[in-house]
C-alpha cells in the first residue's frame, strides 16, 4: 500500500481475466504435476523448483524465438550428451 500497489481479484471462475497465470499453471500441469507422482508437500516443492530451473535455463519458448528465459550460448565443440530432467520426464541436450 505504501507504493501504490493495490490487489485486483479476479472474478470467481474467470481465468481469461489473469491470463499469464493461466497459462504458467497450465504449464505446469502439462508438463510436469500430471506426470509425476508427488508423495508429500516437500517432494512437491523439490519437483517444481526443479521444473522452475528447467523452464527458465532450458526449455524452448517459441516467443522468445525457441531461446529459453536466460540465455545460454551456441556451444560448437564436443560430443552431444543428453541429460535427464525430472527423473526423464524432460531431457537437456548439451556438448561435452
Amino acid at each position: 500500500r505504501s507504493i501504490g500497489i493495490r490487489d485486483r481479484p479476479t472474478s470467481f471462475r474467470s481465468p481469461w481475466q489473469n491470463a499469464y497465470a493461466e497459462r504458467l499453471i497450465g504449464s505446469i500441469r502439462r508438463e510436469c504435476i500430471d506426470h509425476v507422482v508427488v508423495f508429500g508437500e516437500r517432494h512437491l516443492r523439490h519437483v517444481l523448483l526443479s521444473y522452475k530451473d528447467y523452464y527458465n535455463a532450458t526449455r524452448s519458448h517459441l516467443s522468445l524465438n525457441k531461446d529459453a528465459p536466460v540465455p545460454r550460448g551456441v556451444e560448437r565443440v564436443g560430443n552431444i550428451v543428453c541429460r535427464p530432467i525430472l527423473g526423464g520426464l524432460h531431457h537437456q541436450y548439451g556438448r561435452m
